[in-house]
């Protein structure tokens, strides 16, 4: 049965969500921009000059779905692996800004994974990615910390964006669920068996049509989610789908929410704001059809913005005092 939603002002929503304990694991990375003018294009190659003036960083990948759920009020713990590298400092430093409890395990064999950015007139250019997978004695140790951790939480975000750092995921789910914590997870990839036992499931469309094939109508759509859910053994799935909002699939019934995005500026970290938003508002009470409604409209406000961006319980209930 549903439950009552437990928060309608910003004030009750703010007091419930600083009791919500999150913890998020999955693969971090450094979100760098560099911004500049462009006036001419290179001799060298038809491609535009950029003459750089600021840079900025930002928190990526699980880091941001964590600083998303922090920025909401939670008190949130990340677990990943960084590089002993100049952006993994910087990537602790932003998260100790963000007060967030990283615990970050340093693998000397790798380079913290970075996505850097070339914006000019307000436009991406160029997007460079420096990546490498971690080591299995890292991610050992790791999975000895997260049986440690996810015990004093209230539910689990597992962030997967394919960069190795999840590779004990299905241990991880089935550790979570003998102790009772929701577990969600934003998926990576057609291999969708090893999430097998999570609570909740957030593939967006592309995602979810890459395991399930392409559909004609809504029928098919729902036909898809329903075996997908059901093959998974997960509790709920829910896709998110652009422009069409999200659809929520439980075992009796589903739930279609349309998008609030009054315009849309950058996509980008979009999936990780949802499904941060779902964690703390289960975690301090609210029913899934709620939480969802929540993600949707928190979804439709980072959209807005520029770049990874997060949003706050006073921007969910900017009329409510």
């Amino acid at each position: 049965m549903e439950q009552p939603n437990p928060f309608v002002t910003a004030r009750a929503a703010l007091g419930a969500f600083r009791r919500a304990r999150v913890l998020v694991v999955g693969d971090v990375m450094l979100d760098r921009y560099w911004f500049g003018d462009v006036s001419r294009i290179s001799p060298e190659a038809p491609v535009p000059v950029v003459k750089i003036d600021r840079s900025e960083d930002r928190p990526g990948g699980a880091a941001n779905v964590a600083r998303n759920a922090a920025a909401l009020g939670a008190r949130v713990t990340l677990l990943s692996v960084i590089g002993q590298d100049e952006p993994g400092r910087r990537l602790r430093e932003l998260l100790r800004q963000d007060k967030i409890a990283a615990r970050l395990h340093n693998d000397r064999t790798i380079d913290t994974t970075v996505k850097l950015r070339v914006i000019g007139r307000q436009q991406q250019l160029l997007r460079v990615d420096f990546e490498t997978a971690p080591s299995h004695e890292i991610l050992r140790s790791k999975l000895t910390d997260y049986a440690k951790l996810v015990a004093a939480c209230d539910v689990v975000i597992l962030s997967d964006y394919g960069k190795g750092g999840l590779v004990h995921i299905s241990h991880m789910i089935a550790l979570a669920r003998r102790l009772k914590k929701p577990v969600l997870v934003d998926p990576k990839g057609e291999d969708f068996a090893r999430y097998a036992g999570a609570t909740l499931i957030t593939p967006n469309r592309s995602e979810f049509r890459a395991v399930t094939g392409q559909w004609a109508n809504e029928r098919e759509f729902t036909a898809h989610a329903r075996k997908l859910r059901s093959r998974l053994k997960v509790e709920a799935l829910l896709v998110t789908r652009s422009e069409e909002g999200m659809t929520l699939f439980t075992r009796s019934s589903h739930l279609h929410v349309a998008t609030q995005a009054r315009e849309v500026f950058d996509v980008s970290g979009a999936g990780d704001t949802v499904i941060a938003t779902l964690a703390v508002a289960l975690a301090a009470g609210a029913g899934l059809g709620d939480a969802v409604g929540l993600a949707n409209r928190a979804a439709g406000i980072v959209v807005g913005k520029f770049g990874t961006a997060v949003c706050t319980p006073q921007e969910l209930f900017p009329a409510q005092k």
